[in-house]
């Protein structure tokens, strides 16, 4: 911006300042934030501005910020100021112990547990920010620390939570009478994972992978409410990798990354049924294109390898006179 119009632009910011004060209107609240995407799925953090939320454990912390404050996740997350693909990550003291973070993720319908993506994102952010250098940094969330490494190459690699499968080859009967069957599982977040659906994994084929998804997800809740994500798989467009996903995300969005918290799940069944070693690399297709790495440890702890690029830093300004300040619900 030219400075002739850069000191325009501050002068008349002061001006707005004060004449609101003069006529005793609130001045709007300010959350700092940087954006940035992991595989193509966004990840805006939040460095300032946010509720105090106390210092208790991340999840008991959640509830309260999903019961008490669960506008700002709408301010944040959802139109005009986001969409439903994005992902929140407030940044906040670590209750546990030797932690470099702790973080709460949300999208526009609520809070999730874990976030493969998101931490690769916070990384990679913390980075940007000259807080954190290459290493192994914990990181506090509300199901569980995770250690995420950060490499020399900018690249990052997320050990999860342990991850499990919970029931295999579960039938769900969909409106048309086909039926299909996955698996539930754990990865940080709940899945249930489907390969016999017949369909391409594909972007051309995204409005029936995401009908399909819809009906799964409403079909299955019947039985498990618990499962708030669909994934299906399918073969690699690259010989080099081992499969492709489509990831229903709760809120409707589907996840550009091939989602680090289904990786997650995949791994655990593969590591279940015999098919994948402790430490055998897996690499995991999204439906745009992009790749996550992933072992499974021995004791059911999966690490997924990704990079996130920033892609803004920015102040969110929430005026409570906007009659869509807290966001288009």
């Amino acid at each position: 911006m030219p400075v002739v119009l850069a000191d325009r632009a501050l002068s008349s910011a002061r001006t707005f300042r004060a004449e609101r004060v003069e006529r005793g209107i609130s001045m709007p609240r300010e959350i700092v934030v940087i954006d940035s995407h992991t595989g193509g799925e966004p990840t805006r953090v939040v460095l300032s501005g946010g509720p105090d939320l106390g210092r208790g454990p991340l999840a008991e912390r959640t509830r309260l910020f999903s019961v008490k404050f669960d506008a700002y996740r709408s301010a944040i997350c959802c139109e005009p100021r986001g969409s439903d693909v994005l992902v929140g990550a407030l940044l906040v003291e670590p209750f546990e112990e030797n932690c470099t973070a702790g973080v709460i993720f949300f999208n526009n319908v609520g809070p999730l547990g874990m976030c493969g993506h998101g931490t690769i994102g916070l990384i990679a952010t913390l980075a940007h920010l000259g807080k954190i250098g290459p290493g192994i940094h914990r990181i506090d969330t509300p199901v569980g620390v995770v250690t995420a490494t950060l490499h020399e190459d900018h690249r990052v690699s997320v050990e999860n939570v342990a991850s499990y499968r919970k029931e295999k080859a579960v039938s769900v009967v969909l409106e048309n009478k086909k039926i299909v069957t996955g698996d539930i599982a754990w990865g940080g977040n709940w899945f249930f994972l489907c390969e016999d659906h017949e369909l391409k994994i594909n972007k051309t084929n995204i409005e029936e992978l995401y009908v399909i998804s819809q009906e799964i997800r409403r079909e299955i809740n019947q039985k498990y409410p618990e499962i708030d994500h669909i994934e299906l798989l399918g073969p690699p467009d690259n010989p080099e990798n081992h499969a492709k996903n489509f990831v229903l995300c709760p809120g409707g969005a589907y996840d550009r990354s091939p989602c680090g918290t289904g990786t997650s799940a995949k791994l655990a069944c593969l590591f279940a049924d015999g098919k994948l070693e402790a430490g055998q690399v897996w690499r995991q297709e999204s439906i745009i294109g992009s790749v996550f790495e992933g072992t499974i440890g021995p004791e059911g702890k999966p690490t997924i390898t990704g990079q996130a690029f920033v892609t803004a830093e920015a102040t969110l300004i929430l005026d409570e006179t906007d009659p869509l300040c807290w966001g288009v619900q």
